[in-house]
């Protein structure tokens, strides 16, 4: 890159202008800029950062739209509306000052690399909210790599069979017609586990186009060596093995070396990490990139061949860059994809030994992210899961969602082989394969990311700790140990196939049921039910809440308070003398 400076003092003027420099008042760009970036710029030369705008897509009307494919294109056209609308300026800037930069829209930002003068004049920018600090992070090494017990390819892996994926198999239910994600170090797509269900592979050709990205343009300097992948890779590739043992999970399977939850699914996926090491710009390109997959020229993006499911094996610690001056971003990113209709799941970490408040590190933090913590084979949880509640931030959330096998768990490696590996980071895809497992189970719910949440965590295995976490007791369910206990995937799918999907019209339009996921109130309009009608809305369980008598009107629209009724799923249920129609509703 090459960065044109031009200083010209004119006597007098400039003089002012020197000494207003040093002024209190004019160092107020500084507050723009994260501490971190000041402090490399200030060293002299060249560094990376994130240029925030402060225009901001609505995409508030995702949540009542009823597929996945809406969902998708209507958020992808209103980020990329504001993105294109709010970046030409300081594009025109950058281009005019050759400064070399990438435009995202999945959060509205820009990446660039420039020195401080250059900093300080997109941070005076009226449109310009932050300039945030591009950290390289490194993958934290995981707890185990117990290579005892490892089973033979005649056999089931001890975690599938916990979790009673095996039995889904058996109802017909593999996740057939589903895609799942990864982001992580990149994957050996021809390793016999995965090459059959990559979907770039059509039996007979490779297509990588839509079906795989890297988002690594440039060695980290935290490398140790050049990594065997390169840079940009046009083929899907794994410099480390983490990435190919967690997809392994997720899918593979090798005639009766079955070591993948729903090996019916297919793959798609991104490279964030080389070697381990990440950046917060390589984990929003993968994100958008996932958002609405493109050609190996990324371009003509395509959020139709977006995937369903998304597993996140990585965190981004505080010692390694990312803080609270920055969390927000991903964050934001992670709300973007869940509105998408894509379901976005995390590995917890694997801090648990310091004990409670130990779930610490983004995504696994934030509300929309399904974070997963890990139990052993014995089904307890594991001494390095980490625990919630979330206190770095001030939420206080709950955390993990739930917990799946993650200790001593066999799966593929680098050069067609099989290994044994433990972490949270091998719990995650436990949960991304029973997301495609229900999916295909019930095709209607693609895209109802809460829906399908509440379903796993509604049928967890309630698991509870002589550990008090927070305000929790241990003996809570949910609690800060276990979440809500864990998956099973038998249970998971038998809810989901009785399990109406939210947001559409039913029963030739009798009831249409709006905003559903509802907040604090919700619309039911009767089509088909005359005179007295009543209406009850019920919890899983079969504990009634509402119960509300309405004198039905051919068209009426009946709205209904929801508040003070906890998140969840909820069950509803219409009946006169002539009709009945029962539904299912969620309450965010």
């Amino acid at each position: 890159m090459f960065k044109k400076t031009t200083t010209v003092l004119i006597f007098g003027v400039g003089l002012i202008t020197l000494f207003a420099w040093n002024l209190p008042f004019n160092e107020e760009w500084k507050e723009k800029v994260s501490p971190s970036l000041l402090d490399r710029a200030e060293r002299g030369g060249e560094v990376d950062f994130l240029i925030v705008l402060n225009e901001k897509a609505d995409i508030s009307n995702a949540k009542n739209l009823k597929t996945k494919d809406e969902k998708a294109w209507y958020v992808f056209n209103q980020l990329k509306q504001i993105a294109k609308e709010s970046q030409q300026n300081i594009i025109n800037f950058l281009q005019a000052e050759r400064v070399k930069h990438k435009s995202f829209y999945i959060i509205n930002s820009i990446y660039a690399e420039g020195d401080l003068e250059l900093i300080k004049s997109l941070a005076e920018r009226a449109d310009v909210a932050q300039i945030q600090d591009n950290p390289r992070t490194k993958m934290e090494a995981l707890p185990d790599e117990d290579l005892s017990n490892s089973r033979g390819p005649d056999a089931i892996e001890w975690g599938i069979e916990m979790i009673n994926a095996d039995d889904v198999w058996a109802m017909g239910y593999t996740g057939q017609n589903v895609v799942v994600a990864g982001a992580d170090t990149g994957y050996e797509w021809h390793h016999p586990a995965l090459k059959l269900k990559y979907r770039g592979w059509d039996g007979t050709a490779e297509v990588h186009d839509y079906n795989w990205h890297d988002a690594i343009h440039e060695f980290s300097p935290l490398g140790d060596s050049m990594n065997v992948c390169g840079l940009s890779s046009p083929v899907p590739c794994d410099d480390h093995s983490h990435g190919t043992h967690t997809m392994g999970t997720m899918i593979g399977g090798e005639g009766d070396n079955e070591i993948g939850v729903a090996p019916g699914a297919k793959w798609i996926a991104c490279r964030n990490m080389e070697e381990g090491n990440g950046a917060l710009s390589t984990y929003i390109e993968c994100f958008e990139w996932f958002l609405a997959p493109t050609d190996g020229n990324y371009e003509n993006p395509d959020p139709t061949k977006a995937p369903h499911v998304i597993n996140n094996s990585w965190y981004c610690s505080e010692g390694e860059g990312c803080n609270l001056s920055n969390w927000g971003l991903i964050e934001t990113v992670v709300n973007n994809l869940k509105a998408s209709g894509i379901v976005v799941v995390v590995s917890a970490g694997n801090e648990g030994w310091s004990g409670c408040e130990s779930v610490q590190y983004p995504p696994a933090i934030f509300a929309n992210s399904f974070s997963v913590g890990s139990i052993d084979s014995n089904d307890s949880i594991s001494s390095f899961s980490s625990r919630g509640p979330v206190t770095v931030d001030g939420s206080n959330l709950m955390k993990p969602n739930v917990v799946a096998p993650g200790r001593n768990v066999r799966s593929s490696v680098l050069n067609g082989e099989y290994g044994n590996k433990g972490g949270t980071s091998m719990a995650g895809p436990h949960v991304a394969g029973l997301v495609a497992l229900i999916i295909s189970a019930n095709p209607d719910l693609a895209g109802q990311v809460d829906l399908i949440e509440e379903i796993i965590m509604d049928t967890a295995v309630p698991k509870t700790s002589d550990e008090d976490c927070g305000n929790i007791a241990g003996t809570e369910i949910p609690n800060n140990t276990y979440g809500y206990g864990r998956i099973d995937a038998l249970a998971a799918v038998q809810l989901a196939l009785v399990t109406t999907s939210v947001g559409t019209d039913f029963s030739d339009n009798a009831v249409k049921v709006y905003p559903n996921p509802a907040d604090e109130s919700i619309n039911f309009e009767l089509n088909s039910f005359e005179g007295k009608t009543q209406l009850e809305i019920f919890d899983v369980s079969g504990k009634q809440f509402i119960t509300k008598q309405i004198e039905a009107i051919d068209g009426k629209i009946e709205n209904v308070s929801l508040y003070g009724l906890p998140a969840g799923v909820y069950f509803y249920k219409i009946t006169n003398a002539e009709n009945n129609f029962e539904g299912k509703l969620v309450k965010n």
